[in-house]
């Protein structure tokens, strides 16, 4: 099986287990140990800086946005699945960029979330794969590479069911090029908006 059809794969079946298991929250009793606990949607920028050998060297920063889905399962643990755009700045007249070009990148994962201290802190881990949009101008040999991502943050209640999630992640892809390159590893921030439905 190729590493596209596996993260394929792997991405389809965290989908379809977070949204069966929200399907089936609906029908929890009031007064169970989840009735208090909703489906939320969060949306914000993402400000990254790269990290690890070429990838560091070539490129200044990341900047994009993303929007995540935080889908109740059990307590104070959550589905959790996220897409995004994110464009790493290539730095100008460097040779150990990957090119001469911004990366342009769109990550798609899902995963879990669990808070501690009254759903106040959280870790968050998830998987998937990130699509490199110009993989072309930028001379990959793949349009896609392996994701993953753990992170911890916290969410602020603003009001009933309005929040801000704020979280700090580590990322990693698997590299697009078959020589050389590595992966791309990033340290980065995530400043959401967030509403209960």
């Amino acid at each position: 099986m190729t590493t596209k059809r596996k993260i394929g794969v792997v991405t389809a079946l965290f989908v379809s287990f977070a949204f069966t298991t929200y399907g089936q929250d609906q029908s929890t009793p009031i007064g169970s140990s989840n009735s208090n606990k909703e489906f939320r949607l969060s949306v914000g920028p993402d400000f990254g800086l790269p990290i690890g050998s070429n990838y560091r060297s070539g490129y200044n920063w990341i900047f994009g946005g993303s929007i995540q889905a935080d889908i109740p399962i059990v307590n104070n643990l959550y589905a959790v699945v996220n897409a995004g755009y994110d464009n790493a700045f290539v730095k100008n007249n460097n040779s150990e960029a990957f090119s001469n070009r911004n990366l342009q990148l769109i990550p798609a994962t899902a995963g879990l979330k669990y808070f501690f201290f009254s759903d106040l802190i959280y870790v968050q881990g998830t998987a998937g794969a990130t699509f490199l949009t110009n993989h072309s101008e930028a001379g990959a040999d793949k349009t896609a590479g392996f994701t993953y991502s753990p992170q911890v943050g916290v969410l602020i209640k603003l009001a009933p069911k309005n929040y801000i999630d704020a979280g700090v992640y580590f990322q990693q892809t698997q590299s697009f090029w078959n020589a050389g390159g590595g992966n791309i590893s990033s340290l980065g921030l995530r400043i959401a908006y967030s509403f209960g439905l």
